[in-house]
C-alpha cells in the first residue's frame, strides 16, 4: 500500500502497464521478491480479463447488473438497505427489558450509536464496518491474553503501517478513506453482491489507491472527512497483500456493513428469566421467524436506550471525551460472564435500566 506514490513515479498508474513493465523495475519498487512477483501476477490476471472484455470490468453506465445477477445500488439504496431498527419506546418500557447477550456484539451496539455523536459526517455504512473493527480489535487483544491465539498479529507485523488511524471508544483502529463516496448521491460505481460483499467499477476512488500521505491519526485532521472503512488487517495479510490498482475488489480487506448488521440483529435475546409460559397450555417453541422479530425488537430497544445515554453527555462533553467515556459505560453493563478462558463468548444478561442509570443527572 506505500507503494503506490513509487508506482505512480514509474508511470505504472494500471494494471496493463504494470504486467508490460520490465520485473527489475517491478521489483527495485517492492524490495521483496516474493510481493513483486505478486503484484505483477496480480496485474497480469486483471489485464488479461480486460482484454477478454470481461463483464465484471464494465463501468457502471454500461451495465445494470454484474454477471452473478446482483443489481448495482446506488449508495442512497445502499445506506437505506443498512437501516437498523428503531424505537420510540418510553423509558418504562426499556427500563422493564432485559437482554440476553454476550460482550461482542454489545460492544458493537455501542460502538454504532457513539459514532452518530463523535463521527456525525460518517453515514450508517462506514458505522458499522468501524464499529465491527472495534469489536475485533478488543476481542482479538482479549483472545491473546487468554492464549486462545498466539503469535504476532497482523499489527504488530506492520501490515498497518502508512494507513490513517481512528479511536472509536478508546481503541485505535486503521481505517481507509473513501474517496467520493456521496450516501446520499446516485450510483458511484459500488456494487453489492448478494452475499454481502462488494466490488468497485473501473473508474471508482474507494481502494487502497487512494489512501495519501504519511501515517496519520484522523483525529489531527479536519472535522469534514472522507467516509471510511474499517480496516481489517488480518484478511490483508491473508491476502497478502498489497493490492494494486485494477486488481479486482470484491474481497477489499475491511470489515463490511452487511455482516456487521447480520451479526448484531441477531445477538439480542430477551433474558431467560423473562420469558412467561402459561402452564395450563403446552409448550411451544416458536418459530424462527417470531425469534427473528423478537430480537431486532430488542436491538431497536437497545440502540434506543444507548441514544438517550449519549444524548444526555453529549451536550457538555467534548467528543473526545465522550469516546472515553464510552467503553466505561461499556464495562458498567456487560453480561457477567466466568473468568479466564471460561468466559469467552458466554452470555449474560443486560439491564436497559442499568443504561438509562448512566445518563447525565440534571
Amino acid at each position: 500500500m506505500s507503494k503506490i506514490k513509487d508506482l505512480q513515479k514509474a508511470t505504472l498508474t494500471s494494471a496493463e502497464l504494470l504486467a508490460k513493465a520490465d520485473t527489475k523495475v517491478v521489483e527495485g519498487i517492492f524490495t521483496e521478491e516474493k510481493h513483486a512477483k505478486h503484484v505483477l501476477n496480480a496485474a497480469k490476471r486483471v489485464s488479461k480479463k480486460r482484454a477478454a472484455g470481461d463483464t465484471e470490468l464494465l463501468s457502471p453506465a454500461k451495465r445494470k447488473k454484474t454477471s452473478t445477477g446482483a443489481e448495482i445500488m446506488s449508495p442512497a439504496s445502499v445506506e437505506a438497505s443498512l437501516a437498523l431498527p428503531l424505537s420510540n419506546a418510553e423509558e418504562d418500557e426499556l427500563c422493564a427489558t432485559t437482554l440476553y447477550t454476550n460482550r461482542a456484539p454489545l460492544v458493537l451496539a455501542f460502538a454504532v450509536v457513539l459514532l452518530q455523536y463523535t463521527m456525525t459526517s460518517q453515514p450508517l455504512s462506514s458505522r458499522l464496518s468501524l464499529a465491527q473493527a472495534v469489536v475485533s480489535v478488543n476481542s482479538r487483544s482479549k483472545a491473546m491474553s487468554l492464549g486462545i491465539e498466539k503469535g504476532k498479529n497482523a499489527e504488530d507485523e506492520g501490515w498497518g503501517q502508512g494507513q490513517p488511524t481512528a479511536k472509536v471508544m478508546g481503541r485505535v483502529i486503521r481505517v481507509m478513506k473513501r474517496w467520493g463516496y456521496n450516501p446520499k448521491e446516485g450510483n458511484n460505481g459500488t456494487t453489492f453482491n448478494d452475499n454481502g460483499s462488494f466490488k468497485l467499477e473501473d473508474g471508482a476512488e474507494d481502494s487502497q489507491a487512494t489512501i495519501k500521505g504519511n501515517e496519520t491519526s484522523l483525529d489531527q485532521v479536519s472535522e469534514e472527512l472522507p467516509a471510511l472503512w474499517g480496516l481489517d488487517l488480518e484478511a490483508l495479510r491473508a491476502a497478502n497483500g498489497p493490492l494494486v490498482p485494477g486488481k479486482d475488489t470484491s474481497k477489499l480487506p475491511i470489515y463490511t456493513p452487511q455482516s456487521a448488521r447480520a451479526y448484531i440483529l441477531k445477538s439480542f435475546a430477551s433474558a431467560p428469566s423473562l420469558a412467561t409460559v402459561d402452564p395450563d397450555s403446552p409448550r411451544k417453541k416458536p418459530s424462527a421467524a417470531a425469534i427473528a422479530a423478537s430480537k431486532e425488537k430488542n436491538l431497536g430497544l437497545l440502540l434506543r436506550a444507548l441514544d438517550l445515554l449519549y444524548s444526555s453527555w453529549a451536550q457538555v462533553l467534548s467528543t473526545d471525551e465522550l469516546d472515553r467515556r464510552a467503553w466505561s459505560f461499556y464495562v458498567n453493563v456487560r453480561p457477567e460472564v466466568e473468568n479466564g478462558v471460561a468466559g469467552w463468548g458466554g452470555k449474560g444478561e443486560v439491564k436497559l435500566a442499568q443504561i438509562l442509570a448512566m445518563r447525565r443527572k440534571g
